[in-house]
């Protein structure tokens, strides 16, 4: 006779798709794991998230903040694995992935993956992408871009209790070993600003801090910060962009707090001056009281037309902060990913990352499309005009001087004006100071063996480079004469699709995480824009819409391009009894190389969110 109480009915496991993860594997290695090599088996057990992520991609930067919470929660459950994913050459090198793990504090293994293998065993078409997989090694989600951490929070917990009931859940210590610390006195550090003092004042990007350094660049002054991530009273997260204001003070963009902050040199007093601490989302407001707007990763700052002109790396925008006013607003761009020249509200940017005031002119590094651009007034009243001196899209970049419209730059991030009205370059992945003069449109070289230089500011006739991944400040002699370098060009090497000629059926795959429901209560949920390169590409089907598919079609004179999609779906949390739900964004841009063939796909799914259920 058993008199014990009756054992409860288990809670219903839930049925999801599942898909057998293929193994992880990359020729540079892995990367705080203590030397050791992972694979999925020693995994088991785990809930396993795999972040698809290269280092100069804003998006994958913020995922990287979104994670971190979950990261640390679920410690003893769960286990991120960054895979790099270059899209520029020099993401490539081993050595800048080992920097980039540090700079952005990735704690988690990471595998270096230069030829994209795992990429290409994933079906990946997008930085960032997350992939879920459970602990029996299947995968069970799939999500792109950024917004998903809610998600993924949900069904780690719901694998966690699927897999404790089934005894296939393994809690404790993951594979991560951390790096030991290295000492210097700067860190990466992002950019610099010449003092009134002769001083300088450094943005100490890993060690969220900023320093003063003296006249000679080295010896450390003072230390403004706690030196901790955070947001309160005297602490920023991974600073970058500073200025100096007309009343001698010194605006900072702090960029992972998505704010400005304002530094009082004599008292060393910072106060906030705009931003809430929260990411910009599409649909929050783009103007107001600044410190109720939420901004998006301010890279650069800059005095110029009376205000401070700030370089909206996250969404590809350049905003404005006015002081006496106490408000921000756009000033250009759209947040569409790109380089499309224009009128200020119809340009197209791709992460500026570096500002630089000269005149009637303000200069611009593009990062993402290694670009140099610049604003200037329309001359038709108080609008601005964008226009671009070096680059031309997302997808070319290399090493090549001369004429400007045939020049080449690589993820540049930092400009300066020089007093001959030229303008220094600092040409990032390409380890050099570049040159580009508009009265003669010719670009040429300043110096070589830089490590990742991402600012430089004119001392007399020196110039003082910030060399990021030497954690210094280099100072050079203005040379009259340009060097000169072996002329090299790329395209980001990623596999073309091959599509069939005709229509094309376009899918962005979207399902609600659990709990959630899409969000209506404004008119459409989502939204959809299209276009491509070259322009040519598409006879139909380009622009803007509010559903997650399109009917393309092809034209037939064109046999290969790319198809840039950009996605967004709102979703809330689906509770009757909540009058407030909490509310989600969901969004991705895709750059998608294709090559129309007979026999080619007629139909391009992208995942946004969850699994497609058509492969």
């Amino acid at each position: 006779m058993n008199d014990s109480a009756p054992a409860p009915t288990p809670a219903p496991v839930p049925r999801r798709a599942r898909l057998r993860a293929p193994e992880l594997i990359g020729k540079g290695g892995w990367l705080n794991t203590g030397g050791k090599d992972l694979t999925l088996a020693d995994l088991r057990g785990k809930c396993v998230i795999v972040d698809f992520w290269t280092f100069c991609c804003i998006n994958c930067l913020h995922v990287l903040d979104e994670l971190r919470e979950l990261e640390e929660k679920h410690r003893d459950t769960v286990v991120i694995i960054g895979v790099h994913s270059p899209k520029f050459v020099h993401e490539a090198e081993h050595a800048a992935v080992v920097d980039a793990v540090e700079r952005y504090e990735v704690h988690h293994p990471v595998l270096d993956d230069p030829e994209l293998a795992t990429w290409k065993q994933y079906a990946v078409r997008a930085w960032p992408t997350l992939v879920v997989i459970d602990p029996e090694g299947y995968i069970v989600a799939q999500h792109a871009g950024e917004g998903h951490a809610h998600a993924i929070a949900r069904l780690v917990e719901e694998l966690e209790a699927e897999h404790e009931a089934k005894g296939t859940l393994r809690r404790g210590d993951g594979p991560y070993v951390a790096p030991e610390p290295v000492a210097t006195d700067l860190r990466f550090p992002g950019k610099a600003l010449l003092l009134p003092s002769g001083n300088f004042l450094v943005s100490d990007s890993t060690r969220h801090q900023l320093v003063e350094l003296a006249a000679d660049g080295e010896s450390v002054v003072r230390r403004i910060g706690s030196g901790e991530r955070g947001f309160g009273a005297g602490a920023f997260s991974e600073p970058q962009g500073l200025a100096l204001l007309p009343d001698g003070r010194v605006v900072v963009a702090d960029t992972v707090n998505h704010a400005l902050r304002v530094l009082d040199l004599e008292s060393g007093v910072v106060e906030t001056v705009a931003g809430t601490g929260r990411q910009w989302w599409q649909g929050s407001p783009t103007s107001g009281p600044a410190l109720e707007v939420d901004l998006s990763s301010p890279w650069d700052v800059a005095w110029w037309q009376g205000k401070v002109w700030i370089a909206m790396a996250g969404v590809h925008q350049l905003w404005t902060w006015d002081p006496e006013a106490g408000t921000v607003e756009v000033a250009a761009g759209t947040t569409n990913e790109g380089l499309h020249d224009g009128p200020a509200a119809e340009a197209w940017f791709a992460q500026p990352s570096g500002l630089a005031a000269a005149g009637d002119r303000l200069w611009i590094a593009d990062s993402e499309t290694s670009a140099l651009r610049y604003v200037e007034p329309d001359g038709e009243g108080d609008g601005y005009v964008v226009k671009s001196a070096v680059g031309t899209g997302l997808f070319d970049f290399g090493h090549r001087d001369g004429d400007a419209a045939q020049a080449l730059l690589q993820h540049p991030l930092g400009v300066t004006a020089l007093p001959d009205g030229s303008v220094a370059v600092c040409d990032t992945y390409n380890h050099a100071l570049r040159r580009y003069d508009p009265a003669t449109g010719q670009v040429s070289t300043l110096a070589t063996d830089l490590r990742e230089p991402s600012d430089a500011v004119l001392v007399g006739e020196d110039i003082v480079v910030v060399e990021s991944a030497r954690h210094r400040l280099t100072r050079l002699r203005l040379p009259e004469e340009a060097v000169r370098v072996d002329a090299v060009a790329h395209r980001t090497q990623r596999a073309a699709t091959e599509v069939a000629p005709g229509t094309l059926r376009l899918d962005v795959v979207f399902q609600a995480p659990a709990g959630q429901k899409l969000d209506t209560r404004y008119g459409p949920s989502t939204r959809l824009l299209v276009s491509s390169t070259p322009p040519e590409l598409l006879a139909a089907g380009e622009g803007a819409g509010t559903d997650l598919f399109r009917e393309l079609a092809l034209n037939p004179d064109v046999t290969e391009g790319v198809l840039h999609v950009s996605a967004m779906a709102a979703s809330c949390d689906d509770d009757p009894e909540n009058e407030y739900p909490a509310c989600h964004v969901h969004q991705q841009d895709w750059g998608v190389p294709v090559r129309v063939t007979a026999g080619g796909a007629v139909r391009l799914p992208l995942v946004l969110a969850g699994m497609d259920d058509q492969e």
